[in-house]
């Protein structure tokens, strides 16, 4: 009878008890996964969720090194698929959850109307620095090196470039005056916060490659059904909802 009500008591407590997920996400993430983190942690209360934002690839880098996150949110699916072959990351847990978009953005006191010159306003003379991320590991900026070439103003422009971390710390070059203008991913310029703060034009899709985005649940997951409950969110109608009104287009779109 005393090991049952151990046993019981044990039970309760492990049902009770909070789980702490977590989740190492892409910079253009920042505002969107917060709102889907309210949203989820209302459903299940009982899930603490810790998140890291940063560029994917120093993310990948550090996953490798044995970075104890759960859920790996990257602004390139290729990240998570390396990780699967590492068997890093479990197979069936890799999701892809939405395609990424660019814009070009400025403050809002700014002579600079990016709707009205798109990329013209790159080469406006009041621009002396123009912020991107870094190609060399942030997606995002990738994105917007192949966009600037694209459209043929790479080497007009590319003395004025100033590189961010990643995405965001892009955007805070722009809003701090380090750079007059900056390429930024659409869902951190549709963030309510950057809405009152600056003006963005959207890059057309076919100026840049595809930025297929996606997560896996990592195999050293501590929080793994939490992990797996929170992908279910993030890819039902909830959690794309969310996603959608930051500018993420459906993955299969």
């Amino acid at each position: 009878m005393l090991l049952a009500a151990v046993l019981t008591l044990a039970g309760c407590t492990h049902s009770a008890s909070t789980e702490n997920l977590t989740i190492a996400a892409a910079a253009d993430l920042r505002f969107a996964l917060e709102e889907l983190a309210r949203a989820f942690q209302g459903a299940h209360p009982r899930v603490e969720i810790a998140r890291a934002y940063g560029s994917s690839g120093n993310f990948y880098a550090q996953i490798q090194n044995g970075a104890p996150f759960d859920v790996f949110l990257s602004a390139d699916m290729e990240y998570p698929r390396r990780l699967v072959s590492e068997k890093l990351a479990e197979p069936q847990t890799l999701f892809s959850y939405g395609v990424g978009r660019i814009a070009i953005w400025a403050p809002v006191g700014s002579p600079l109307d990016p709707a009205a010159l798109q990329m013209r306003t790159l080469e406006a003379d009041a621009v002396k620095h123009i912020a991107i991320a870094n190609p060399r590991h942030a997606p995002y900026g990738r994105a917007a090196e192949a966009a600037l070439r694209s459209t043929g103003v790479y080497d007009r422009v590319a003395s004025k470039l100033v590189l961010g971390e990643n995405i965001a710390q892009t955007l805070e070059f722009v809003e701090s005056g380090a750079a007059e203008t900056g390429i930024v991913a659409l869902s951190l310029a549709l963030a309510p916060s950057a809405r009152a703060r600056g003006k963005y034009w959207e890059i057309p899709l076919a100026a840049y490659p595809r930025i297929e985005q996606g997560g896996v649940i990592l195999t050293r997951a501590r929080a793994s059904r939490a992990a797996r409950d929170f992908r279910t969110f993030l890819l039902g109608d909830e959690g794309r909802r969310i996603l959608k009104q930051y500018g993420f287009s459906l993955a299969d779109q």
